[in-house]
């Protein structure tokens, strides 16, 4: 079963509820929330006010991706204001499993992720112990960014050695995913799309989201 993951970056935040709402009923079932310190990367976004005062509108999955430096100084308040799970990048911790251990321990399914420029295989060693790993397939930091090539073979190689170890580990895949290339992207292994000028942008949310929906259902019937 796939799952998209609408980007909130991408959203309109005058009527934030409200498209919020779209794609649930649209069958979204996760909301990817972009935390971003203007340190790790050059972008600063929004971070626990955001979070606590959208979850009384959504029962949906709250992906949260920090792109921070040091992220387990937060962790638990995190998943106070509401996120299920969190995510981080590998160059920002010093000690990967302790940050493992805190988002597990405070209720949250824990994930990890690199950068593109940083080897795949620096996730193996985390395997064992988390829920997700997130490809990225653009440089972090930035929206509407188009998808990087390369990352199809991360993609593949991750899959292939989480199917060869049986680790019941979910690829997640954030960057220049649309409608164009979504059947590529799952084709190569991703079980999880992020989408934020694809869900947002052009159409209505709920034909965009359709759209994946196609994508998805055709691959699973196959």
């Amino acid at each position: 079963m796939y799952i998209l993951a609408p980007s909130l970056l991408a959203a309109d935040f005058n009527i934030l509820g409200k498209q919020i709402k779209e794609t649930e009923e649209a069958g979204a079932e996760y909301l990817h929330i972009d935390v971003m310190d203007g340190i790790f990367v050059p972008s600063i976004s929004f971070g626990m006010p955001l979070i606590k005062s959208i979850r009384e509108t959504s029962s949906q999955f709250f992906d949260v991706h920090l792109m921070i430096i040091n992220p387990e100084r937060y962790i638990k308040e995190f998943m106070e204001c509401g996120a299920d799970g969190i995510t981080f990048h590998l160059e920002a911790v010093e000690e990967p499993g302790k940050v493992i251990e805190q988002i597990h321990a405070a209720g949250g399914r824990a994930a990890v992720s690199v950068k593109p420029g940083t080897s795949i295989e620096m996730v193996y060693p985390y395997l064992s112990e988390i829920e997700m790993v997130l490809v990225m397939s653009v440089e972090p930091g930035f929206g509407g960014q188009p998808f990087m090539p390369e990352a199809y073979g991360r993609i593949r190689q991750l899959r292939d050695y989480i199917d060869e170890k049986g680790y019941p580990v979910k690829i997640e895949v954030d960057g220049g995913v649309g409608k164009k290339n979504v059947r590529e992207v799952i084709g190569a292994g991703a079980d999880i799309c992020v989408a934020g000028s694809a869900v947002f942008k052009k159409r209505s949310i709920s034909d965009n989201i359709s759209q994946f929906m196609k994508a998805f259902g055709e691959k699973e019937d196959k």
